[in-house]
């Protein structure tokens, strides 16, 4: 007689199979710390946007919703468990990029075992690891394609009538070859040990209160906010236009660092409290939305660096910070075609001198990208969170009502007064918006595969900027972008302590940490948009040549 206990619909052991069937009739299944949750009703209420969440479906989500999220949340999250797995789960490729799966079927007793995997993985075929089989998974001793091995493929492509394309999967093949020869093995062994040890690493800083936020650290904060504010009103009263725009615009981005803290709840770490600091800094004192920007964010930090997921790469047609934006590419983020049209390729050559022009305009970009969130309502509409759109449009309204009525147009006299204004408090925002991109522009853009660990993948797509402990007020951690990226909820003002320890794990598990100093990231990142514009007028010149020749029209 079995004396054992009924096992629990939330405790029974789910087969890959029954977990893809579930995925293919369009169940949002994700896997975190061995549970198997169905989270499809949590995808309208995620403060985050449903984005980020449709990029785990499928995966092994437990790195990235541990630090993602508050440890409540991480609790609440088991009303959505429906089973559970045992052992190493083998990530599929979820749908929103491209992975295809089968409807389940009446199965074996060997086949239901939850550890079993079927010789037909549901991913989308990559044509570099579908066409060499495994081999091309083990680290090469180096990468084999140098720039002369480009410009013998020129040549190759203009004699051999290949087109377009196939000079792009050339490049795309290289950069793929490339990372294989500077990061750890992709193998099981490997990669599990690398979770091992930075899930081992996340104890430790919790351990030695990182988590915990500096507030005297933030009084210092709010006093240098308050005094450029000061500065501001101070010289607008003098009649020095200018000098009050540039602090307003230093103002503007003192505060931006506290904002991103927030919207990550690395302040209280309590998601209503940061949350509405966060939304009062970027809207009525701002002009912006924070939901426009978690919703944004979020994904970044899931999909780092992707040409086709991150919205954070996707500039066209103003830069193509990959090789990859020289063919259309579909953006999944924004859920449209980027073609790289003629406005791209007439600016797309030039991007390494535009680089800094354009990010002095950034700020006017971020009024559109906000309003047009705000309007269309792309947040969440249900749930706890529902009014904070109506929140952020009305302090929208008052951000205008200050600033563009009580100080642009009431304060100051003249329209070249004002139009001086205007500009040179948001150009000031310029090194703000190079922050933000010098840690990941020359970085990997690459796509290894669903085996590589979430460790790995940040620290590969994403570089650090070195600099005195006292410039970090000037930086604002964004500095420190490697170790956020792998600890989004650390404070600030203790991602400096942080450092030492990433360091440390990086050697441990022999993973390149990249550090640069401002000016060489600068170069680093100046230097690649030159070498995406270098490889466009490779590719348009064999274009022309095609074109030329006549392949194209008589389809030889």
């Amino acid at each position: 007689m079995n004396l054992q206990p009924p096992v629990s619909r939330k405790e029974a052991l789910l087969s890959r199979g029954q977990i893809e069937g579930m995925i293919a009739d369009g169940k949002s299944i994700i896997i975190v710390n061995e549970k198997v949750l169905n989270v499809g009703a949590w995808l309208p209420y995620h403060p985050g946007g449903y984005k980020a969440i449709q990029h785990m479906i499928g995966r092994d989500a437990t790195d990235e919703v541990t630090v993602l999220h508050a440890t409540e949340t991480c609790a609440s999250m088991s009303r959505y468990q429906i089973g559970r797995v045992e052992g190493r789960w083998k990530n599929f490729v979820p749908p929103i990029q491209g992975g295809s799966f089968r409807e389940h079927a009446p199965e074996s007793k060997s086949m239901q075992e939850p550890g079993y995997i079927s010789a037909e993985t549901s991913r989308a075929p990559s044509p570099t690891f579908d066409t060499e089989g495994t081999t091309i998974r083990q680290r090469p001793e180096k990468s084999h394609m140098d720039n002369a091995s480009l410009t013998s493929f020129s040549s190759a492509t203009e004699s051999d009538d290949q087109d377009g394309p196939s000079f792009l999967d050339i490049q795309t093949r290289r950069e793929i070859l490339l990372d294989l020869s500077k990061y750890p093995a992709l193998d099981e062994a490997t990669q599990d040990e690398i979770v091992r040890k930075y899930r081992l690493l996340h104890d430790q800083i919790h351990a030695e209160g990182l988590y915990r936020c500096n507030y005297m650290a933030y009084a210092w904060e709010f006093a240098r906010c308050a005094s450029l504010f000061g500065l501001m009103l101070l010289f607008l009263r003098l009649g020095w236009y200018c000098t009050s725009g540039a602090f307003l615009g230093m103002f503007w981005s003192q505060l931006v660092f506290t904002a991103h803290d927030a919207g990550h709840m690395g302040i209280t770490h309590n998601f209503t409290i940061d949350t509405m600091i966060g939304m009062i800094i970027a809207a009525p004192i701002g002009g912006l939305s924070l939901g426009w920007w978690k919703r944004t964010h979020n994904v970044h930090h899931i999909v780092t660096n992707s040409p086709e997921h991150d919205p954070d790469n996707q500039h066209l047609p103003v830069f193509a910070v990959n090789h990859r934006f020289l063919d259309n590419i579909f953006s999944t983020y924004h859920e449209r075609l980027m073609p790289y049209d003629a406005i791209a390729k007439f600016l797309v050559p030039y991007q390494a001198y535009l680089y800094y022009p354009v990010l002095a305009l950034g700020r006017f970009n971020l009024y559109v990208q906000s309003w047009i969130f705000l309007i269309q309502g792309q947040g969440p509409r249900k749930g706890s969170t529902w009014w904070h759109r109506w929140f952020e449009i009305a302090g929208n309204f008052i951000f205008w009502l200050w600033f563009g009525y009580g100080i642009v147009y009431k304060s100051i006299p003249t329209g070249w007064s004002r139009f001086g204004f205007i500009m040179i408090s948001h150009m000031i925002n310029m090194p703000l918006h190079v922050q933000f991109t010098v840690s990941h522009f020359a970085m990997s853009t690459t796509d290894l595969g669903p085996d590589e660990s979430f460790a790995q993948k940040m620290l590969r797509t994403t570089m650090d900027v070195d600099c005195a402990p006292w410039l970090d007020f000037f930086h604002g951690g964004l500095q420190f972008q490697a170790i956020h990226h792998l600890f989004p909820r650390v404070p600030r003002h203790n991602l400096r302590r942080t450092q030492k320890l990433v360091q440390d794990f990086c050697n441990d598990v022999n993973i390149p940490y990249a550090l640069y100093g401002f000016v060489d990231g600068n170069k680093k990142v100046v230097g690649s948009l030159a070498e995406v514009s270098r490889q466009a007028a490779i590719l348009a010149k064999c274009q022309r040549t095609i074109a030329q020749s006549g392949d194209i029209f008589h389809g030889k």
